[in-house]
């Protein structure tokens, strides 16, 4: 599973955090590993320029061999809080998502 992290230009880039929240992200959603080719993650400060609190909003977007992608998104005062918000909602879509799979197939 391949997993990007993008953040605008707002947000300071942060080698260590990344590679702890790729980890983090990768042991929520590790029982969709056979599943998922690859996932990206969007990190975007909805306040901006303005300033003021922090609001960040992580969207994360999961690609599943052969099923439609599924996008979610979370926000959260840093960026780890927003990515891992998103991914407890992937690992909940994921569930869904390949629940239908299976019911539709009879297994």
């Amino acid at each position: 599973m391949f997993i990007q992290i993008h953040t605008d230009n707002q947000i300071d880039s942060d080698n260590d955090r990344d590679t702890r929240v790729e980890e983090q992200v990768r042991q929520r959603l590790a029982r969709f590993e056979d599943r998922i080719t690859d996932i990206e993650i969007h990190v975007s400060d909805v306040n901006g320029p303005r300033g003021g609190a922090a609001d960040l909003r992580a969207t994360l977007e999961a690609r599943i061999n052969g099923v439609q992608p599924v996008a979610v998104s979370d926000h959260g005062s840093t960026v780890d809080r927003a990515i891992l918000g998103a991914a407890k909602k992937a690992a909940r879509a994921l569930d869904h998502q390949l629940g239908k799979l299976s019911d539709r197939k009879g297994h």
